[in-house]
This record gives C-alpha cells, structure tokens and sequence, in this order.
C-alpha cells in the first residue's frame, strides 16, 4: 500500500465517522458549553492514558509550542462546530464546513510561503459566493451567528491540517486528548454538566468516547501521508452524510439558500479537488530520508 492509498483510506474512513457528529449534538438535547465540555473531557480521559507513552512525551517536549498551537486549534474547532450546530441547520453548518481545504490553501500560502494556483484562488472566490447564498438564506440572528461559528471551525481546521502536515513527525494522539481538555477548560466556567438528562449523557459518552476520538485520529494521520489541502478536501464528504442523517434521522429539511449555496460550493471543490489530484506529483513519503513535504494540493 503506498502512501497514498494509506491516507486516502485514513481521512475517507474519519470523515464518515465525523460526519455523525452534527447529529449526536442533536440528540445530546444539551446547551452548547455543556456539550462541549463533556465531549473534550470524554476525548481526553478515552486518549489520555494512551498519550503517556515515552514517544508521546517526547514529540511533545520537541515541539512545545506547535503542538500547544494545534491543541488549541482542535479545541477551537469543536467550541466553534458545536455551537454552529446549536444555532442554525446541520446542512448549514457542514457546508460552511466544507470551505476547509480553501482555508488550508490560504494558510500555506501566507504562513509557509507555498505558491497557490490560478484554479485555487479561483475556487476560493467562486465558493464565497456560494457561502454569501447560504448566509443570504440566514434570516434570523441565530441562523447568522451559527454560520459564523462554523466558518470560525472551518478555518480552524484547516489552520490545524496545514501545521500538522508542515510538522508530521508530531505524534498526532496527544495533541488530540490536549485539544478535548483545553475545550473542556474554556467551556466549563458557561457549562452545566450536571444538570443533563440520561439520554444527553448517552448521546455524549458516544461521542467523546468513540466518534469523536476515532474520527479525529484518522483523519490528523492522513497529513503524514497526504497534502493537507487534499486531506480537507473530504470535508466534503461530511457535507453530503451530514445533511443525509439530519434530514433522514431528525426531519431536517435544508433551506432553499443552502442547497444552491451548498451546490455551488461543493461544485466548485470537486472541480478543484480533480484539477489538484491531476497536479499533485507523487508523494515521497514520511518516512523518506530529506524529503521535503508537500503542503498544498496545487504546488
């Protein structure tokens, strides 16, 4: 299996679990801070005792500050996403998501200095218009600041993809249980943990014990094998399974807005993500000796 194979199967496999995040969050039946407090805490006691081991200790005394940067940006990401989801349409949310590789892009571009493509920065305009449709679609404050939050989690997560992938000997289970922990510290002076019902305590322990860990380790391992603008291209993946289980589980209709914003974006990152597998050259792999990585999909 070369590498990547491997890491298309690492992010397909997480994205699929991921996308059932948005309707655990529903069926948590739960404010958004005690949420996001049980979900961290729950990350971090499942991959914690697993962070401990002398590799662990040492990726993270190597590289204090960027894994402390992609610890935060993890917890970011979940504070933003599930307050989008508390706050407008699952369908929303995951298509505001799916800018992430755009995101991604960017970041390489003006933090590492890596050149971006004509078709990059073309599909980077043309998918704002389709997010400027979904936030037309927003009629109320609630639906307008659940878009917010969940572009804030789209950048997040393309912030984090692009650092991972700049630094991949980084042992990625650690910076995970750290990111769950410091969303549950920021989160916990605005939760009420105590005060859920068991069907919330069920919904979360599966979530913060299962899904979520799962989901976030595949997918973080897949930058060691391929580009992180290509690993955030499978957000739009999760658009598409997002919007099915809220629409097949919950009766959650998208508004009209968001199919032909969500149409428009989605349109323009399969083109995009064409033109970029067709560019990219072969990856050497991480384990090659003074190889150097390749950080976006259209170098």
């Amino acid at each position: 299996m070369n590498d990547s194979t491997r890491g298309l199967l690492l992010v397909s496999s997480g994205i699929v679990v991921l996308s059932f995040d948005g309707l655990l969050v529903r069926l948590a039946q739960a404010d958004g801070w005690s949420i996001v407090f049980w979900r961290g805490l729950l990350m971090f006691l499942a991959l914690g005792a697993f962070s401990l081991s002398a590799k662990s200790r040492a990726s993270l005394k190597a590289q204090p500050l960027i894994s402390a940067a992609s610890a935060l940006l993890l917890a970011f990401t979940s504070i933003f996403f599930v307050l989008a989801v508390i706050h407008t349409t699952v369908a929303n949310v995951v298509v505001v998501l799916s800018t992430a590789p755009l995101f991604a892009a960017l970041f390489t571009r003006f933090f590492l200095g890596e050149s971006v493509a004509l078709h990059t920065w073309l599909a980077i305009g043309v998918a704002a218009l389709g997010i400027m449709i979904v936030f037309a679609g927003a009629f109320t404050p609630t639906d307008l600041a659940g878009n917010g939050y969940a572009l804030l989690s789209s950048a997040a997560v393309g912030a984090n993809l692009t650092l991972l992938r700049r630094h991949r000997a980084i042992e990625r289970m650690p910076l995970i249980a750290l990111g769950g922990l410091a969303a549950a510290v920021i989160a916990w002076p605005k939760a009420e943990p105590l005060g859920l019902g068991t069907t919330s305590y069920w919904a979360l322990a599966i979530m913060g014990l299962i899904q979520m860990p799962l989901a976030t380790l595949l997918i973080n391992n897949a930058t060691r094998y391929l580009p992180s603008a290509e690993v955030a291209l499978f957000y739009l993946l999760e658009s598409v399974l997002g919007s099915l289980w809220a629409w097949y589980f919950l009766n959650e209709t998208p508004a009209t807005s968001t199919l032909y914003g969500g149409a428009l974006v989605i349109a323009t990152l399969m083109v995009h993500a064409g033109l970029s597998l067709r560019r990219r050259p072969a990856s050497p792999g991480p384990s090659r000796p003074g190889a150097k990585p390749c950080l976006v999909a259209d170098k």
